[in-house]
C-alpha cells in the first residue's frame, strides 16, 4: 500500500528517527491502535452487515446467506466464500489492476484466515443435499493504512450480526431436496463466531515494528507480517507483504507481539461491552 501516499527522504526520516524513539507522528507509541468506530446491522437487504471506520479508512460488510449443495468430498459443510472490492473512489491507484491484485490478496488473506477454525458444519441443512452458503462481500471505501486488520474486524463483526433462517420443514424426493424457512423474520439462528479470527499487520520500519501503520508508515516499511489470531492466543495462517526478507526468528518475534496485541485490543472490546451492559441495567 506504498502507492497511497508519497513522501521526500527527510520526511521518510522524521518518521523513522520517531519510531525508533517509540514516539509516532500521530503521538502513539509503536503498539497502540487508533481508535475504531464499528456499527453492525446497518442494511437491510443482506443477513448481516457491518461497517468500520479507522480514522481515514473505512470498511462495508455485506454477509448474504443462500441455499447451496454441499461439495462432495465436504457432504457435511455449508460455504463461506470472501469477496473484496477496492472501491476507485477510495483511492485513484485502486483502478483496473491495481484494486484487483489487492483485493485478492485481502480475499486470500481471509479464506486463510478462516480455514479450519469457522464451524462450517453448522451451515449444512440436509447432508450432502442441502447447505448453506456465506458471501462475505467487503467493500473498502476509503484508505488510511492498515487495511487487512480493518477488513477483518468488520467482517467478524459482519458475521457476528449475521441471522441464518430457521428451517421449518424439508422434503426429499430422491435427489431433490428442498426446504422451508420461517416467514417470521425473528426466527432466526445466530452464527457461533466465538473463534474467528482477527489479522494483525505488523509493519517493519527501521529495526523496529509498528501496529495499525498509516500511510505514511507503510511508505517507510520495507516488509509487513499479517498474522491472523484466534482468541485462544493460537494463529491460523499468517503472510508477509513488501520486498524485504525476514529471518526466522523475526517471523517468530512477529507472531508473539501479534498475539498480544490482539489480546489488547479484544480486552477493551470487553470493557466497552460490560460499560455498555452496565448502562442499560442501571
Amino acid at each position: 500500500m506504498s502507492e497511497l501516499v508519497s513522501l521526500s527522504l527527510p520526511e521518510k526520516t522524521f518518521i523513522l528517527h520517531g519510531i525508533d524513539v517509540n514516539f509516532r507522528n500521530d503521538g502513539r507509541s509503536r503498539l497502540d491502535c487508533r481508535p475504531i468506530e464499528l456499527q453492525t446491522k446497518i442494511m437491510d437487504q443482506v443477513n448481516g452487515s457491518a461497517k468500520l471506520k479507522i480514522d481515514d479508512t473505512e470498511i462495508l460488510v455485506g454477509v448474504k446467506v443462500e441455499e447451496d449443495t454441499p461439495d462432495e468430498n465436504t457432504p457435511s459443510e455449508g460455504k463461506l466464500e470472501f469477496f473484496v472490492d477496492c472501491s476507485a473512489n477510495a483511492n485513484p491507484i485502486f483502478e483496473g489492476r491495481g484494486g484487483d491484485e489487492l483485493a485478492k490478496e485481502i480475499s486470500d488473506a481471509l479464506a486463510l484466515a478462516y480455514k479450519d477454525v469457522f464451524d462450517l458444519k453448522e451451515l449444512c441443512i440436509l447432508p450432502s443435499k442441502k447447505c448453506w452458503k456465506l458471501y462475505v462481500d467487503v467493500l473498502i471505501l476509503s484508505c488510511g493504512g492498515n487495511l487487512f486488520d480493518a477488513v477483518a474486524a468488520a467482517v467478524k463483526a459482519a458475521l457476528y450480526s449475521t441471522e441464518i433462517p430457521q428451517v421449518k420443514d424439508a422434503a426429499v424426493d430422491g435427489v431433490e431436496a428442498d426446504i422451508f424457512v420461517s416467514d417470521d423474520i425473528f426466527n432466526s439462528v445466530k452464527l457461533d463466531v466465538k473463534n474467528a479470527p482477527l489479522l494483525i499487520s505488523l509493519c517493519k520500519i527501521g529495526d523496529n515494528y509498528v501496529v495499525d501503520p498509516t500511510p505514511e508508515e507503510e511508505v517507510c516499511s520495507s516488509a509487513t507480517v499479517v498474522v491472523a489470531v484466534l482468541p485462544n492466543g493460537r494463529t491460523s495462517g499468517g503472510l508477509k507483504t513488501g520486498y524485504g526478507s525476514l529471518m526466522v526468528e523475526t517471523w517468530r518475534k512477529a507472531i508473539q507481539v501479534s498475539i498480544n496485541v490482539a489480546f489488547k485490543i479484544i480486552l477493551t472490546k470487553n470493557r466497552k461491552t460490560q460499560k455498555i451492559q452496565k448502562k442499560l441495567l442501571t
